[in-house]
């Protein structure tokens, strides 16, 4: 049976693949991405999942994620604060082990001022690995 399976061609679209780590970019909101699976690395339609870090004592840029819902896991860090709304209205704070998610165009800040960078396992449901984030200027300075 296990020949059998091994003769027979399964396209390469419908096998398993493994994305090694690689080095990150800097997004244009300002946190460091290091994209696994992706459009780019897998070919995948409707998923991207990577690493997020927020450096030690940076923020984001005021934006939001056009059409797109995002789903982050702190794994690492001290407590950051995260700032959502149409005005920026609500904080809360974000700890290693807690969930965040975000509703598709919803706009938000992240602010890391512990002394330590912030790393998070990050989703969401756009398989680029730059996805189409919209920068939010006129909020950028209600967060101080």
């Amino acid at each position: 049976m296990k020949s059998e399976a091994r003769q027979a061609k399964t396209p390469p679209a419908l096998t398993a693949k493994i994305v090694r780590a690689s080095a990150g970019h800097v997004a244009k909101q300002g946190s460091v991405y290091r994209s696994g699976v992706s459009a780019q690395s897998v070919g995948s339609s409707m998923l991207w999942l990577g690493a997020i870090s927020l450096p030690a004592g940076r923020r984001t840029s005021a934006h939001r994620h056009k059409g797109h819902e995002t789903a982050l896991l702190m794994t690492a860090g001290q407590e950051i604060e995260i700032w959502s709304g149409a005005a920026l209205e609500r904080c809360e704070m974000i700890r290693p082990g807690d969930y965040l998610f975000i509703p598709a165009g919803v706009p938000h800040v992240a602010v890391n001022r512990s002394t330590e960078d912030a790393e998070f396992l990050g989703a969401r449901n756009d398989p680029a690995a730059n996805e189409s984030v919209v920068l939010m200027p006129e909020l950028d300075e209600i967060v101080p």
